[in-house]
């Protein structure tokens, strides 16, 4: 009988006897390798809390009480469970189940997050206003509603969930920290923290914290001593008391580590937690990739694999195989870093908490002395190399765009503001496909732009990143960026000489004698405009440009465009607010040109959601059609809303902005 199909709701789940819930199990994690077998996704970090979340809403009513979910990958099993089932055949698809929590699916997800550290300060937040509403659970009030925070070891040393942890300690109610200790993030986790969690994992047995337990008196912060905690716990969680452990210095009772896969010994301790009136971390130990070998044995390759394919040998287990895709921009900056680090003996480079992600993984055993993972510790990261400027190495900071965020304030402060050459070689540049709005990185331009000597690029192919790398080595004005995307490199320019970078100069790709519009893109987008040209077969004569610099702009060639009357279209995978189009029209409006003749397309003034990344450029109206067919617009002095337009392509066309849906 299949179980996990009569599960509409928790309510379905609560109903089965807990012998039946090992079955509910082996049935989720049947159905979540199956389908990211099929689509790709977060595989690994799901398999690992299966038992963990079964349990959560064995014991909670979601549906009432608080769950928040930190980073969110791990979020399957929830979704499975809140009666999304039928999303899942559309896994991170458009139509489909979200990779991460998504409260327009469900009202079961409170955040749209993927980013991480902030389920606990949110739920501090939340825990706070229910008090306030009169509805937050007290031993006077058992009705009211509880709040659990789940979060892994590696988030947890994020500065945010610091914060979070910090203010926590302070809160006079149930509150309830849920730490999934599986001993990775998306590589090994970095740092103290970790060498701590990695100790009390071998030295904490169960007959320590039984005799330690009875002993216990010492005041924790609030008045309150141990002891008093202590005759108010369930038995269960007298007996796994963690004395010393890091988490009571922030004023939290720390119960565990316990088995994250022993089902009923999770239930037993949640039922203690749901009515402990205290704040608590609960220290789960699970096993990442936990019920198939394949995935527990590499759970980094594992952790959001693309599509794969399960083969069962006889007498030698199963057989894993990847679907082999092109070169990708991160494998293509991996190998351009490890020689320029062979070249230059002054480069140092670091990433946080993803060396696969960002390439970074092929130079940290060639360099162990030069390269460095943070953890997931972004404004750390980024303070560590302004510190290795400073010193005088040549520092590159490899991280996903929508991470950069994370840091933007040590961009500023330590970088910036001193001058220092921090170099920023940023990953997941623009639409990122099935991991959707938590990933798109939509806004770096806009972010460095403000800050002072700042050089910002962009590289459409690899032989560009190449160079562009090679000319951020050199630059030492202030802070310089690449931006490139989560795809391959696309071969169009294969073969065609790459002149090295010059500041603030464009490249020509495609020429003519006397043109009727230039297209003017920046990085990948230079890839689709050339698709573009082949739509229009040689109806208009159209120069191509690779703008190269978002800062500084190319401001020779638009004299010499608009001087000369020539229409120009800016075409970017950023949003169409304080992008590429926009430093454009600040040089045309600093250099007098007229900036009726500039046409913006970016991304739109929304947001995307998950996705192919073909079907997401479409719906921002960024791809080679919707280019051929602004062109067309433009040469042929039509209105820009097209009615046949399906998508929802945004164009500016300066200064009126203009929308057609």
């Amino acid at each position: 009988m299949n179980l996990l199909g009569s599960i509409r709701s928790p309510a379905d789940l609560k109903a089965l006897p807990p012998s039946a819930l090992p079955q509910v199990c082996a049935e989720i994690r049947h159905a979540i390798c199956d389908q990211v077998s099929k689509s790709g996704g977060h595989l690994a970090p799901n398999l690992g809390v299966v038992e963990l979340t079964v349990a959560m809403h064995y014991v909670f009513d979601f549906a009432f009480d608080r769950l928040l979910f930190d980073v969110g990958h791990q979020c399957y099993t929830h979704k499975l469970l809140t009666g999304r089932q039928h999303l899942l055949p559309r896994l991170r698809q458009r139509g489909g189940m979200s990779g991460f929590p998504e409260p327009r699916e469900s009202n079961f997800d409170l955040f749209t997050v993927g980013h991480a550290g902030t389920a606990i300060p949110t739920a501090v937040g939340m825990a706070r206003g229910d008090t306030l509403n009169g509805e937050g659970w007290s031993v006077d009030r058992p009705n009211g509603r509880r709040t659990v925070s789940l979060i892994g070891d590696a988030s947890i040393v994020n500065g945010v969930a610091m914060e979070g942890l910090n203010n926590a300690g302070t809160l006079k109610r149930q509150f309830l920290i849920v730490l999934n200790d599986n001993g990775m993030s998306i590589a090994k986790p970095q740092g103290a923290v970790s060498a701590y969690f990695d100790r009390l994992r071998l030295s904490h047995t169960y007959g320590e914290f039984k005799k330690r337990a009875k002993e216990m008196a010492r005041h924790m912060p609030g008045g309150e001593s141990l002891k008093e905690l202590y005759h108010r716990m369930g038995e269960s969680s007298k007996a796994f008391i963690a004395e010393n452990h890091w988490f009571e210095h922030f004023g939290l009772v720390t119960v565990g580590p316990i088995d994250g896969h022993d089902l009923p010994t999770l239930i037993d301790f949640l039922n203690e937690a749901k009515h402990f009136d205290h704040p608590m971390v609960l220290h789960v130990k699970t096993v990442k990739g936990k019920g198939y070998e394949f995935a527990e044995n590499d759970a980094c390759a594992f952790h959001s694999p693309s599509a794969f394919k399960i083969e069962t040998m006889e007498n030698e287990g199963c057989k894993v195989e990847m679907k082999k895709g092109g070169r990708s921009f991160t494998a293509a900056f991996g190998e351009i870093l490890t020689s320029l680090m062979e070249r230059d003996p002054k480069v140092v480079a670091c990433t946080a908490a993803m060396p696969d992600g960002t390439g970074v993984n092929k130079v940290i055993d060639k360099f162990p002395t030069r390269v460095w993972d943070s953890g997931i510790c972004e404004s750390h990261a980024f303070d560590m190399m302004a510190g290795l400027a400073k010193t005088g190495w040549k520092p590159f900071f490899a991280v996903y765009s929508t991470f950069l965020q994370r840091a933007f304030d040590q961009a500023f402060q330590e970088a910036a503001l001193q001058g220092l050459p921090v170099r920023l070689c940023l990953d997941r540049a623009g639409l990122v496909g099935g991991d959707g709005a938590v990933h798109h990185g939509f806004c770096d331009i806009a972010l460095l732009a403000v800050l002072p000597k700042a050089c910002i690029m962009a590289a459409m192919d690899e032989s560009s990143l190449r160079a562009c790398v090679d000319f951020m080595n050199d630059y030492s004005e202030g802070i310089s960026s690449v931006r490139y995307p989560r795809d391959n490199v696309s071969p169009r320019f294969e073969g065609v000489p790459c002149p090295p970078f010059e500041l603030g100069r464009a490249r020509q790709l495609v020429a003519h004698e006397s043109p009727d519009a230039a297209i003017l893109t920046f990085g990948v987008c230079a890839i689709d405009a050339a698709e573009a040209l082949t739509k229009l077969d040689g109806e208009y004569a159209v120069e191509l440009y690779d703008g190269r610099f978002a800062k500084p702009i190319d401001g020779e060639l638009l004299q010499r465009l608009l001087g000369a009357g020539i229409p120009v279209i800016t075409v970017e995978d950023h949003s169409i607010r304080g992008g590429f189009g926009a430093a454009v029209l600040e040089t045309c409006n600093a250099l007098g040109l007229d900036t009726r003749l500039v046409t913006r397309m970016a991304l739109p003034d929304q947001w995307i959601y998950q996705g192919e990344r073909k079907e997401q450029l479409a719906e921002a109206g960024i791809d080679g059609a919707a280019i051929a067919r602004i062109v067309r617009s433009i040469l042929q002095g039509s209105d820009l809303q097209e009615s046949g337009h399906q998508g929802k392509l945004v164009v500016e066309h300066s200064p009126t902005a203009v929308t057609s849906k």
